[in-house]
């Protein structure tokens, strides 16, 4: 059976212009380059100092883009937006129009693959014949946490780097593109291996710990739970921490390999 949720957690930005491509591509740790209209690409706009600011899916029209971005953060991402645009040719405007995704077949035309991990879902904006809703938000976030894939909750914004987050690991960053706000460090994090931590999947009975809640090894603090499900929860762990016994609020850990390259 097709389940079908509205994602109710994410909004829309549209940038429209002709410039909106070169735009874009300038900022996003995602290639814009040959995105065609109902293709769907994952990506980031991130800080200077290569900390996530915003998780994203960039969504070819014909005559736009579509920035599939959290609803709360969406109108602080039209405020960066617009700080950045300066004399380009683009027209930034909030979108209001359905944003679905189903599992694990599309109920019909105008869906694409979730592009964060083959198998995961299919996603569809603003279908004029929108499904009937046979899943809730939490269905869904059981399904991609089965995945091992993160969400908006899952990061903390302006303090997380991509890589941390496995955005090199789900193609939301393209290292052969040009620059783009961030990619210095980004870069250098993934080049010389510098990443110490990963959100992975942990698993342990009942409920799933409170959001910040400590992973520890022994006495020591292996990191700390984001979002969860019963029994299933992402986590960003210490990677020399990850092997042995761990903890969360005092009941057993189990550790699944983090996503692989």
């Amino acid at each position: 059976m097709t389940i079908c949720v509205p994602l109710t957690d994410r909004a829309l930005v549209e940038v429209s212009g002709e410039d909106r491509v070169s735009f874009l591509q300038g900022l996003l740790s995602q290639s814009l380059e040959n995105l065609s209209p109902g293709q769907a690409r994952y990506g980031a706009l991130l800080t200077p100092q290569g900390r996530l600011l915003f998780d994203l899916f960039v969504v070819g029209r014909p005559e736009a883009i579509w920035l599939d971005v959290a609803a709360a953060r969406r109108d602080d991402l039209l405020t960066r937006l617009k700080i950045y645009r300066l004399r380009a040719r683009v027209d930034i405007r909030p979108l209001e129009a359905g944003i679905w995704t189903c599992w694990p077949e599309p109920p019909g035309p105008g869906w694409v693959p979730d592009p964060r991990r083959e198998g995961l879902a299919w996603r569809a904006w603003g279908p004029a014949a929108p499904p009937a809703a046979t899943g809730s938000l939490e269905d869904w976030r059981a399904r991609r946490l089965a995945f091992g894939v993160g969400d908006a909750e899952d990061f903390d914004f302006d303090r997380d780097y991509p890589v941390e987050l496995n955005f090199d690991r789900v193609g939301g960053i393209d290292f052969a593109k040009g620059c783009f706000v961030g990619q210095e460090t980004t870069s250098r994090m993934k080049r010389r291996g510098q990443v110490k931590t990963r959100l992975v999947p942990i698993r342990f009975e009942g409920p799933p710990p409170v959001r910040g809640s400590e992973v520890l090894k022994g006495e020591l603090r292996a990191g700390e739970v984001r979002s969860g499900v019963d029994g299933l929860a992402l986590a960003l762990l210490r990677l020399d921490r990850i092997d042995g016994a761990l903890s969360v609020e005092g009941r057993s850990v189990s550790v699944e390999a983090p996503l692989p390259e």
